[in-house]
């Protein structure tokens, strides 16, 4: 970990970073989750938690960004995969509505 270090960096495992994921874990399990203080990035560096963002306007690290790009767009493939299975849970719509979401949030960190 640098403490030199000026960028802003995602988490590795980038759709799952932020609010909403806990919030969806408090929701299911009823447990609420700590937040790292030391998270390893999508550059694959450790740095603290507060350097962090999901926020595609707040990462500065290019690598980061990059990285984040991928995770978002590999989810929606995945949704979409997921869907067409037998007996899934999700609705067609619900489905769009997460893959469009996801592609969305890799459009934003790629450019």
């Amino acid at each position: 970990m640098s403490e030199t270090d000026p960028h802003v960096h995602v988490e590795q495992g980038a759709v799952q970073a932020g609010a909403g994921f806990r919030n969806a874990i408090v929701s299911m399990l009823g447990l609420v989750p700590d937040a790292p203080s030391v998270v390893t990035t999508g550059c694959g560096i450790q740095v603290p938690y507060a350097m962090t963002s999901p926020h595609p306007e707040s990462v500065t690290c290019l690598a980061c960004r990059e990285h984040a790009c991928r995770e978002h767009l590999s989810y929606a493939e995945q949704v979409e995969r997921l869907s067409r299975m037998p007996g899934a849970p999700f609705t067609g719509d619900q489905v769009a509505r997460a893959a469009r979401w996801a592609r969305d949030r890799a459009k934003r960190f790629s450019g």
